[in-house]
């Protein structure tokens, strides 16, 4: 069990010690992500940023995911989506979070361009993975970039997940995966959902060291 996502992040940046370095790109996903990521780049010493990715919540129930999108516009969905939704909720529930996503690239990314992922080392990193919704559309917005080797890491995930995300990226960083995994929570003492306010927290906190260095 993690203390906090500092503890957690702490300890995958020393399970991520082979990519330490300039030409390694950490992407948090927010809000969770943010936090752990940038904890991660700091002690790798690369470069860090966010990727927005956002699920689509069922109508009927938001919390229920039916797939996600990224802030480039990929899509992952649910193999039974289609056939549970008509392709025109499919499209509303969308545009919904294209609004978002537009909002959160301007509000915690300060409306800053995404970074070049070209060539680079690239690690997906999140506070832990529950349904991977938005973490796969984030895993096909990366892949478009060419990056030279694409990493997913985050501190607690499902033995199915981890097997599943081994097929789709060149390596995964799982620091805890528990026998019988029902949140991301249940792997930290201390676990809240941040604000907007605290991302921005961090990226001003990035932006400081930077300069330093």
């Amino acid at each position: 069990m993690f203390t906090d996502r500092r503890d957690a992040a702490m300890q995958l940046a020393i399970a991520l010690e082979q990519y330490k370095g300039p030409d390694t790109v950490v992407l948090g996903i927010p809000r969770g992500g943010a936090e752990t990521g940038y904890y991660v780049a700091i002690q790798l010493q690369g470069e860090f940023s966010l990727l927005v990715s956002r699920k689509l919540g069922h109508p009927s129930n938001p919390e229920y995911a039916f797939g996600a999108i990224a802030e480039d516009g990929s899509v992952y969905l649910r193999p039974q989506a289609r056939s549970e939704l008509p392709e025109t909720v499919i499209e509303e529930v969308v545009l919904q979070q294209k609004k978002e996503i537009a909002r959160r690239i301007q509000v915690l990314r300060r409306g800053k361009p995404f970074p070049e992922l070209k060539g680079k080392t690239v690690i997906l990193v999140d506070d832990g993975i529950a349904t991977g919704a938005t973490l796969f559309a984030g895993i096909e917005m990366c892949k478009k970039k060419g990056p030279a080797k694409l990493v997913v890491a985050a501190p607690v995930a499902g033995n199915e997940m981890e097997n599943r995300l081994r097929k789709m990226v060149d390596d995964v960083i799982i620091l805890e995966v528990p026998d019988y995994y029902y949140a991301v929570s249940q792997a930290y003492e201390t676990f809240y959902n941040l604000s907007d306010e605290e991302v921005l927290d961090f990226m001003d906190l990035w932006e400081k060291n930077r300069k330093k260095s």
